[in-house]
């Protein structure tokens, strides 16, 4: 099997937490392997397990036992600085609160992970403004967070997510705060960004409607993967 387009390897984990004097085994073992162009939902029921592994693979926690690997490289082998400049350029993030900077404008947040890697101030407004037209959010460059309703917010989380082309983009739960109708435009967007320029997307989620969009299904239960398919189309 060939190994080139895995994106991320999650080997024999195992997460351990400790809630008082009870230990929580909030992973057991656990495999997944993600390739390059996936579009895949982790589902299960409330306290499975899928935010536990997305934050292992986002590297914002560690397994207790086992091995995350993003493009091949081991996560628990990387130094404090080396995990942070792999989550800066590897891995975008779009979290259910947004987690936009409240007093930087929309551009200003969207640009951010490119500034940080230090990219050309041109370059980034050409990727920001061309990301902007793609999701309905020209004429909204200058606003700041509280200006923008929380459809546009998340839109803006996602152009952020993706701007400076990471490896992955994690997304945990990412139509739990809006509306209906603004959930179909968000699953519109990631499904387009997915099919038209390959960003692959591992989704934590209870929502229906973003497993009806995903291409891959990984139902999670008591820390384990229980059920894991693929649809065409």
């Amino acid at each position: 099997m060939s190994t080139s387009d895995v994106i991320v390897a999650v080997e024999g984990v195992t997460k351990i937490y400790q809630q008082g004097r009870v230990e929580v085994r909030a992973l057991r073992g656990l495999d997944l392997v993600v390739r390059a162009g996936e579009l895949t939902a982790l589902y299960g029921p409330s306290g499975s397990g899928k935010t536990t592994l997305l934050n292992l693979i986002g590297a914002l926690d560690h397994p207790t036992s086992g091995r995350v690997l993003i493009e091949g490289r081991h996560l628990g082998a990387l130094s404090r600085r080396e995990l942070s400049h792999l989550r800066r350029d590897r891995i975008g993030f779009v979290f259910q609160a947004y987690n936009l900077i409240p007093v930087l404008t929309a551009y200003e947040n969207a640009e951010t992970v490119m500034a940080l890697q230090g990219v050309e101030a041109g370059t980034r407004r050409r990727r920001v403004g061309e990301l902007f037209a793609e999701m309905g959010l020209e004429g909204m460059e200058d606003r700041r967070p509280d200006e923008l309703s929380g459809g546009q917010q998340q839109r803006v989380a996602i152009a952020r997510a993706i701007a400076a082309g990471p490896a992955v983009v994690l997304a945990d739960e990412p139509t739990a705060n809006v509306d209906s109708e603004t959930a179909e435009r968000l699953l519109d967007i990631m499904g387009k960004l997915n099919e038209d320029h390959g960003v692959t997307f591992i989704f934590s989620t209870h929502d229906p409607r973003v497993m009806e969009r995903a291409r891959r299904l990984v139902r999670i239960v008591d820390g384990r993967v229980d059920g894991d398919g693929t649809r065409e189309g």
